[in-house]
């Protein structure tokens, strides 16, 4: 049997613990799914068929097949989605034993250094921290704005504007929808960073809006909430638009 993940609730922070499943690849070996440790359950909201399995590949046979995805209930009835550990890229054609050669090769990743977070002790931390993480993913000249504007937009630059929520309660539908705004008359993409995490209308709004969220620990490094944040970290700037 795996070894139990500890997995944390974004609903009510209650951490449950988790044992990835194992099942029989065709060469007859166990294959557990590699769960990502440190990764962000994310809640599910609506169920699609594409986001109910993950691709993962045999250690022992090189085999690549979907799986479902794991998921984790917990006892308040929020049921999240756990992450896991990408599949490294697939060797040439015919290189690997039941490797699927015929299959369109996935897009690569944007490759960036490691990310040097900025240490969370007031608002002001959490807006430079946001700036930092958007520089990072390439977004080269974002600013921050000389002060906060009513839309609530906190940092710009050239293709992207975002907003920071750095209270302590969870962000709600009203600023989603206001930076989603400020987005489309900008013809920028729109980026939410929160500090205490998304109220379930703002979750589902955002999913739908295709913005990616982010919600940010006191360490000052932001972990993706939705596909549409992975979808950013993995293409960063020059994919967004």
């Amino acid at each position: 049997m795996a070894d139990s993940v500890p997995v944390r609730c974004p609903t009510c922070r209650r951490e449950n613990a988790f044992t990835p499943p194992t099942f029989p690849c065709a060469c007859g070996a166990p294959l557990t799914v590699p769960v990502l440790r440190g990764g962000v359950p994310v809640e599910i909201v609506h169920r699609t068929w594409q986001g109910s399995w993950v691709m993962v590949r045999c250690e022992i046979c090189g085999r690549q097949d979907e799986w479902p995805a794991p998921e984790s209930g917990c006892v308040c009835g929020t049921v999240v989605r756990i992450p896991v550990v990408p599949v490294p890229p697939a060797p040439p054609r015919g290189a690997a034993p039941g490797s699927r050669g015929a299959a369109p090769a996935a897009p690569p990743q944007v490759l960036r250094p490691a990310f040097r977070p900025v240490t969370i002790r007031t608002a002001r931390d959490c807006v430079t921290a946001a700036a930092q993480y958007l520089k990072w993913l390439g977004f080269t000249d974002v600013r921050r704005t000389q002060e906060r504007t009513a839309s609530g937009v906190d940092l710009r630059g050239t293709g992207v504007v975002a907003q920071v929520d750095p209270t302590t309660r969870s962000t709600a539908l009203r600023e989603i929808e206001c930076v989603w705004l400020n987005g489309l008359h900008d013809s920028a993409i729109a980026v939410f960073f929160s500090l205490a995490g998304y109220a379930h209308d703002a979750r589902c709004r955002a999913d739908d809006l295709h913005i990616p969220l982010f919600v940010m620990d006191l360490t000052g490094t932001p972990q993706p909430v939705n596909d549409a944040a992975d979808e950013l970290i993995r293409n960063g700037a020059q994919g967004a638009g």
